[in-house]
């Protein structure tokens, strides 16, 4: 489970490389955001269908941090004209939770490749009265 306070931070989640092709929609690589988090695309088929890891710097949970796996979707379509939105999915290694992350890839005027998303986490919970406080 993640801390809510620290990972409120994340919600407008920047991770920047270098090297990478946002204009192509080509999200293969390291990504690291604000708070140290590191994300890695190992790969992408020609759907847009890619797979990677998630390595989190923020967590409310006494386990270890493990790298946790990620499979995601990015949007190709004919008319997809750059900075594409996609969206991910981590299942965490070391918790009973799951983050789906929904963003977009974009160009800043400095030509730097920064993703912006936002999430949502689901924490397991004992019993249906507790749903409330599930999702963050």
């Amino acid at each position: 489970m993640v801390q809510a306070t620290s990972f409120l931070l994340v919600l407008f989640l920047a991770l920047g490389a270098h090297g990478l092709s946002a204009k192509k929609g080509n999200l293969i690589g390291s990504w690291v955001n604000d708070l140290g988090s590191n994300m890695t695309i190992t790969s992408m088929n020609a759907k847009g269908v890619f797979t990677g890891s998630y390595h989190t710097a923020v967590t409310a949970t006494s386990n270890e941090i493990k790298v946790s796996p990620l499979q995601g979707s990015l949007q190709k379509s004919p008319n997809q004209k750059g900075q594409p939105t996609f969206g991910f999915t981590v299942n965490w290694s070391f918790s009973d939770s799951i983050t789906v992350f929904t963003g977009q890839c974009f160009v800043d005027e400095d030509g730097k490749e920064v993703l912006k998303t936002m999430w949502l986490l689901r924490s397991r919970v004992e019993n249906i009265k507790s749903d409330w406080k599930a999702t963050r």
